[in-house]
């Protein structure tokens, strides 16, 4: 018996050792290349938009609009971080279609995207669902209210 127990008991010792945190000087082996990468992209821990839907493609919604007949609203989102943002003033200017490109960044939570370098009235933050992408306003709220249905971009 005591021919098994002493293996066993070490094997057990090696498992808990191998599972029990990193100390700090294991931790800085483990960075990636520290010294080459000085920035660690640090991606929210947990379910989340970011990590857990497969939320690149491109949303679409008529978005409400005081002065027109609705914004004819198209976001792409790409996996590599870009965006493409079209918009179509109904009634207005049928034919003048505005095209905004660029990149966007997650936010700390991984469910808001927001994109970057946009100017004027442009809007720029979305938070991304199953299948939608909800227009947000510009302090990063979604809109409620009658109309609160409306600002929800649907995958197509």
């Amino acid at each position: 018996m005591s021919k098994i127990a002493a293996p066993l008991i070490t094997a057990c010792i090696l498992i808990l050792n191998a599972c029990s945190p990193p100390t700090s000087s294991e931790k800085q082996k483990s960075s990636i290349g520290s010294e080459q990468f000085p920035e660690v992209l640090e991606i929210p821990l947990g379910d989340n938009s970011q990590n857990s839907l497969d939320w690149a493609g491109t949303y679409f919604a008529v978005l409400p609009c005081a002065h027109c007949e609705g914004i004819e609203t198209w976001v792409t989102l790409n996996q590599d971080g870009t965006f493409e943002l079209k918009t179509n003033y109904l009634g207005l200017n049928d034919a003048l279609e505005e095209i905004y490109t660029g990149k966007f960044k997650w936010d700390e939570t991984g469910s808001v995207v927001q994109f970057e370098g946009l100017i004027g009235n442009a809007p720029g933050k979305y938070r991304v669902g199953e299948n939608q992408i909800w227009h947000l306003d510009k302090e990063g709220n979604r809109i409620e209210g009658e109309l609160a249905e409306r600002y929800i971009l649907k995958k197509r």
